[in-house]
């Protein structure tokens, strides 16, 4: 029993999706830089770009921040 105590807790936190995640991260800021570089503005466009930018983003924070083991 402890022996698989200690297996579960050295198996890494890290998976293929994460690589996704930030990837996602980084093309949703360069959309919404070039959406607020535009000459005409979307409204709509760019308040989603801020929500979908703001979740990405915390949902990377978290997924450090469990790489790092501070979850």
């Amino acid at each position: 029993m402890f022996l698989a105590e200690e297996a579960a807790k050295a198996t890494s936190t890290f998976s293929g999706f994460d690589i996704f995640v930030i990837l996602f991260t980084v093309v949703i800021a360069i959309g919404l830089i070039r959406l607020l570089g535009a000459k005409k503005k979307n409204p709509f466009a760019i308040g989603f770009g801020l929500v979908s930018l703001a979740v990405f983003v915390t949902l990377s924070a978290v997924m450090v921040m469990g790489w790092m083991g501070k979850l």
